[in-house]
């Protein structure tokens, strides 16, 4: 299964509708906030597409949750926006909430800096903010072996994060 991963978008749907034209093979959309209006006109032009979001701290009006967790291709996910969790001085707390819920997946957005890491076996992605550089990231996960795979986008110069 492939997942496309955006956050902190902030009124440029037009990068996110880029992104998911060139990996056309995403499956799935999961939004880390900030841009939950770009993100409703983003669903009615993909149908065909699963999503799921969290709000951010710029998401006024939006009805989506601060945080969930989500179970989708054998793996558990959770995902927030990361300022209720302190994000831009350490990735402590939600590390913490990620090991607590049995997540094999922590997403977040908030800092707009891109972050792909391992924590005790567990992948923690940030993807960037896509409305201010263009940057989102793309997982894939091989449901036969369980492998998680990583891509930063823009690509940095240290290749995919697989575990």
């Amino acid at each position: 299964m492939k997942f496309i991963v955006f956050s902190d978008s902030h009124g440029d749907m037009a990068a996110m509708s880029a992104a998911l034209r060139k990996h056309r093979s995403c499956d799935v959309v999961l939004f880390c906030g900030d841009g939950c209006n770009d993100l409703a006109k983003l669903r009615m032009d993909n149908p065909d597409k699963a999503f799921f979001a969290v709000s951010g701290n710029c998401d006024w009006y939006c009805s989506e949750p601060n945080f969930q967790v989500l179970e989708l291709a054998g793996k558990k996910i959770f995902m927030t926006h990361g300022h209720m969790f302190g994000v831009k001085q350490s990735t402590e707390r939600l590390i913490s909430v990620g090991r607590q819920n049995g997540c094999n997946i922590v997403l977040f957005g908030h800092t707009h800096k891109q972050l792909t890491t391992v924590e005790s076996g567990m992948l923690v992605l940030n993807p960037g903010s896509v409305g201010y550089g263009g940057c989102y990231s793309i997982i894939e996960i091989d449901e036969k072996t369980g492998k998680i795979k990583a891509t930063e986008y823009p690509n940095d110069d240290y290749g995919p994060v697989i575990i």
